[in-house]
C-alpha cells in the first residue's frame, strides 16, 4: 500500500464532500485488498495492532456498527462500543462530556453516529483522535457511500460515463447526500426521483445532477439504481399518500427495471421494505448486489480505518 501517493493519516472521515477523487481512489484499492483478508480462513492483519477505536452510537444500528466493530477487529485494534441507551448518556451527560471521557481513555479513533446534523463536525473540533462520522442526522454517511462506489467499481469496473438513479426520500437521506457527492466527484451522473415532498428541487439541481417527478425517466437507461429505504414516519408525517399508493407510484418492481439497462446494478443501503419502496423480485434477484454491499461495507471501514490511523502504510 506504500504505493499510493495520497495519506490520509489523521484526517477525519466526516464528509465525501472533503474528500478529492484521488483519496477515494485511494480508499477504493485498499478496500480491494482487505475484501481479500475477509476471504480468509483467518481474517487478522496487524496493521492496526497497538491502536484503539470507539464506537459511539447515539442512534440504533446493526450493519455500520457491526461492521466498524468487525472491520477494527480484522486489523488487530482494539475495539470498544458505548451506546447512548446503556451509559452515562442516560443520565444526562452532553455530548462534549462525553467526547472528553473518551479521548481521555486514550483512543485514536471515535466512530460517531448522532442524530444532528454537525454533531460528528463538532466532534472533530473539541477532540484530537480521528472522527469517522457513522451518520449525522440527514446530512452525511461517508462510509455508506464509499461502499456504494466500491460495489460500482466491482461490478462494472468503472466510474465515468455511468448513469445512476437514486430513488425515493432524497431529503432526508444521509445516504443519499453521501451518495451524490461521491458518484459526482467520480465522474457519475446522477438521477434523482421520489415524492415532490420528498425531493425539494432547489436542493440538488446542479451540473451533473438532475431531478426527475417520475421514477421511469430517472431510470430510462441506468446503469446503477440506489433505492433508498423509505421511513414510515414520512407517512403519518403526511409527505406521502399510503404505503400501497407509494409502491405503487415510486416503487422499484420488475416491469420498471425494463426500463433500465439489461446488466443495471440495484443497490439498497438496507434495511429494506420489500414490497414497499422494492418488490422481493427486484431485491433479490440477478442485478441486485444488496447482500455484497454488507461485506463490501466491512472491506471499505478496513480501508478508512488503516489509512486514518496508519496513512495506509503498513499493510
Amino acid at each position: 500500500m506504500g504505493k499510493n501517493s495520497v495519506s490520509l493519516r489523521g484526517k477525519d472521515v466526516l464528509a465525501l464532500a472533503d474528500f478529492s477523487a484521488d483519496e477515494i481512489q485511494t480508499i477504493l484499492e485498499t478496500a480491494k485488498e482487505m475484501k481479500n483478508i475477509i476471504h480468509r480462513d483467518i481474517k487478522k492483519v496487524p496493521a492496526l495492532r497497538g491502536k484503539s477505536v470507539v464506537t459511539l452510537f447515539y442512534e440504533p444500528s446493526t450493519r455500520t456498527r457491526s461492521s466498524f466493530e468487525l472491520a477494527g477487529k480484522y486489523l488487530g485494534a482494539d475495539v470498544v462500543n458505548i451506546t447512548a441507551g446503556t451509559s452515562s448518556i442516560v443520565k444526562g451527560e452532553s455530548l462534549r462530556d462525553t467526547l472528553y471521557t473518551v479521548e481521555a481513555m486514550g483512543v485514536d479513533a471515535i466512530i460517531m453516529r448522532h442524530k444532528a446534523e454537525g454533531a460528528a463536525e463538532y466532534a472533530s473540533k473539541v477532540v484530537s483522535p480521528v472522527i469517522i462520522n457513522a451518520g449525522d442526522g440527514a446530512h452525511a454517511h461517508p462510509s455508506q457511500g464509499l461502499l456504494n462506489l466500491f460495489t460500482i467499481m466491482e461490478k462494472k469496473g468503472r466510474f465515468e460515463g455511468l448513469k445512476a438513479a437514486i430513488l425515493g426520500d432524497i431529503t432526508h437521506s444521509r445516504v443519499a447526500r453521501s451518495d451524490i457527492q461521491g458518484m459526482r466527484k467520480m465522474g457519475i451522473e446522477v438521477h434523482l426521483a421520489g415524492p415532490k415532498t420528498l425531493l425539494p428541487r432547489y436542493l440538488f439541481e446542479e451540473d451533473g445532477i438532475y431531478v426527475h417527478d417520475r421514477i421511469e425517466d430517472a431510470i430510462k437507461n441506468a446503469d446503477v439504481i440506489n433505492v433508498l429505504r423509505i421511513q414510515l414516519e414520512r407517512q403519518k408525517a403526511g409527505l406521502f399518500p399510503s404505503p400501497r399508493e407509494y409502491a405503487r407510484i415510486f416503487g422499484i418492481n420488475n416491469a420498471r427495471l425494463e426500463l433500465a439497462k439489461k446488466d443495471v446494478l440495484i443497490l439498497h443501503p438496507g434495511p429494506m421494505n420489500k414490497g414497499l419502496e422494492i418488490s422481493p423480485f427486484v431485491a433479490y434477484g440477478d442485478n441486485s448486489a444488496i447482500q455484497e454491499q454488507v461485506q463490501n461495507g466491512v472491506a471499505v471501514r478496513m480501508a478508512i480505518l488503516t489509512h486514518a490511523l496508519t496513512g495506509g502504510k503498513e499493510v
